[in-house]
């Protein structure tokens, strides 16, 4: 009752049933501020053709989940989405005689936030299993928020994930993925090509992995240098799965999905850093870039494909690097790096464990969608990103508008 009060007082979108200014934006979520860990979700999870029965729970939205504007943190959206795919990957990995195994996050698809979610309402999310090769599970998650005072819900994020089988006694060892019974023969051949092109897009990715943002001394604003910024964690207990292994770190086999890399001794088990938690990093970094270089408020829009190259380990420090690569008028794009250092291995150096980008939009204290100050690409390489980046805006765009041919 307290937190319902608190929300009526200061008139907050999720219970007063106003429809906010920005609503008419599109696609967007909140900036990126990590939340804390312990947000928890309504899962109604669901596979066709597996034995792996429904689970439910949820949580109302607190003001701790959220900025100061009471929009929920795009990084709880997406811890929110992976504890989804995780329970039921894993309940369907599990749900035939044999070896016990925990699904691991290996890539999460292109992530748009359609709405907005706000204090006081409660998230629902569902995920259902969609297509299974031999070696890896695609899970398909919707996100939708309700105003209980009103009972409208309403859909926020819509994302598709793809995990890997690991056994609990050797985390290098990858195990078979029990089939799914499709209703539709034409169900199979789609995720076939879906889990194809997916494969494709994670072997474009690998050529950036020695990729490193360094920094500049006296940066000019509107520049690249100027915005970009890091943030160095130490991966403790908390930030660890609850079986001792990653959801998302691995490297890659013949299956197109990422599987763990060599390092742990079979038959045990290692504490290693949650998908989830990178994912909150991850958001945070890319949200301050955002707000350094266009000096407003910001909001998360969409999330290209997060892929997960390789896994870190309880006691590793990790680097998260954000650094803008593209600009339009309205929006902007950050590559965003997770590199993670042994510390105490003096076997290993300094790896490669994720990479994605977001895009942000600027809007002002009313909740207009602002111009963006452009980008201004200095050396060779910031120029090629650029393109880069340009090309995935209209291939997006066109997509939208349903366009064979994109036109800038």
């Amino acid at each position: 009752m307290k937190l319902l009060a608190w929300a009526l007082r200061l008139r907050l979108p999720g219970l007063t049933g106003r429809a906010p200014a920005w609503e008419r934006l599109g696609p967007w979520s909140s900036e990126g501020l990590q939340p804390p860990r312990r947000a928890s979700v309504r899962a109604s999870v669901r596979a066709f053709g597996s034995k792996c029965g429904p689970s439910a729970s949820g949580r109302i939205m607190r003001p701790d989940d959220a900025n100061v504007a009471g929009n929920v943190h795009g990084g709880t959206i997406l811890k929110m989405i992976e504890e989804a795919g995780v329970i039921i990957s894993t309940r369907h990995c599990n749900s035939q005689n044999g070896e016990r195994c925990v699904a691991v996050l290996a890539r999460v698809e292109r992530t748009d936030f359609l709405s907005p979610m706000c204090i006081g309402e409660v998230a629902h999310v569902s995920a259902e299993i969609t297509y299974t090769s031999k070696h890896s599970v695609e899970v398909q998650v919707h996100v939708m928020s309700e105003n209980i005072l009103t009972g409208t819900k309403k859909l926020t994020n819509k994302a598709t994930l793809w995990y890997v089988p690991l056994s609990l006694k050797n985390v290098d060892k990858v195990l078979e993925v029990p089939p799914v019974v499709y209703s539709r023969q034409e169900q199979e051949e789609e995720g076939r090509r879906r889990y194809e092109a997916q494969k494709l897009e994670r072997m474009e990715t690998k050529w950036r992995n020695g990729d490193i943002v360094q920094p500049s001394l006296n940066p000019e604003p509107n520049t690249v240098s100027y915005s970009q910024s890091s943030l160095i964690h130490l991966v403790g207990p908390s930030d660890c799965t609850l079986h001792g292994f990653v959801h998302g770190d691995s490297c890659s086999d013949n299956t197109g999905l990422e599987v763990p890399s060599s390092g742990n001794t079979a038959g045990t088990q290692e504490d290693l850093l949650d998908a989830g938690v990178t994912m909150k990093l991850m958001d945070e970094v890319a949200g301050i870039v955002a707000a350094r270089h266009c000096k407003t408020n910001i909001v998360t829009a969409s999330v290209d494909a997060i892929n997960f190259h390789d896994k870190i380990r309880k006691g590793y420090v990790i680097t998260i690097s954000g650094r803008m690569t593209f600009t339009s008028n309205k929006s902007m794009e950050i590559e965003v790096l997770v590199d993670a250092d042994p510390v105490v291995d003096n076997t290993q150096p300094r790896y490669r464990a994720a990479s994605a980008f977001f895009t942000y939009v600027s809007l002002s204290q009313e909740g207009r969608s602002l111009p963006v100050p452009q980008l201004v690409p200095e050396t060779e390489d910031e120029k090629k990103r650029f393109e880069e980046g340009k090309g995935r805006y209209l291939q997006m765009k066109a997509k939208r508008q349903g366009q064979v041919d994109p036109q800038p």
